[in-house]
């Protein structure tokens, strides 16, 4: 089980710090062989064996075939794409720019778009392969102030459903995680103390407190790995029951 990632190599966007970072290390640790991309430059930390960083925006023309081409150049192939990096905003709509929606979306879902398209490429002359992306209970339940956020992930969901049913008959898996909250630096420069706002509003799901990077590692570890096999177009909800909650 904990070698079931052993020779598969993965491209992680968003994959500096929270979430991204924990994915990155996890698969790592199974045995994948991992480009980890990020914006910030703080990425090359990860940088040793079997893990070679990349720094580039998600959101602009170039980035993914860039990061394919690594993947290609230092590990010979693409199994694993996990399309994790995100923003988001707190406005209300009547605030709320063009700038300030285009910079979420361009992020949440072009960037999801343009790598999952580049990634396809690579895997299907191997007829395998997953794609991973990180969507969240904010895809079906909102709260005021995240419009731009709810709508990207919202879009990301029905981008892994759609390209779940292009991607099968090459035999390559397309799923979702619903990750619920957490606590990451995702608010940092948008509010002040992020994290604790985080941890107050994950208080209010049903198990009671957020989760780890490390949780949602795992499940995406498993939907990337072969174990999870008959997962086609999936959502899974990993947010500690707050999609099940009514009031």
């Amino acid at each position: 089980m904990n070698d079931d990632l052993e020779g598969k190599v993965a491209i992680v966007t968003g994959a500096a710090s929270g979430i991204g970072r924990a994915i990155t290390e996890l698969l790592h640790s199974r045995g994948a062989r991992v480009v980890a991309e990020d914006i910030d430059p703080g990425v090359g930390q990860l940088a040793g064996p079997g893990i070679a960083p990349l720094v580039a925006d998600i959101a602009e023309d170039g980035s993914a075939e860039r990061a394919v081409e690594r993947a290609l150049h230092e590990f010979g192939r693409l199994d694993i794409l996990v399309n994790n990096a995100a923003r988001i905003v707190n406005k209300p709509v009547i605030e709320m720019t063009n700038e300030d929606w285009q910079s979420i979306m361009s992020v949440n879902v072009t960037g999801a778009f343009l790598h999952s398209r580049e990634a396809m490429k690579a895997m299907i002359p191997n007829k395998s392969g997953a794609i991973v992306n990180i969507a969240s209970y904010a895809a079906y339940f909102a709260f005021p102030g995240i419009s731009a956020y709810t709508a990207s992930k919202g879009a990301l969901v029905q981008l892994t459903r759609t390209l779940a049913l292009e991607a099968i008959e090459h035999g390559v898996r397309v799923n979702a995680v619903g990750s619920g909250d957490v606590v990451t630096n995702i608010w940092a420069g948008k509010m002040n103390d992020g994290q604790s706002f985080l941890a107050d509003h994950a208080s209010k799901a049903p198990i009671g407190r957020a989760a780890r990077p490390e949780e949602i590692a795992e499940v995406v570890a498993f939907l990337a790995s072969d174990r999870a096999s008959f997962l086609v177009g999936s959502v899974v909800m990993a947010d500690g029951g707050m999609s099940v909650r009514v009031g």
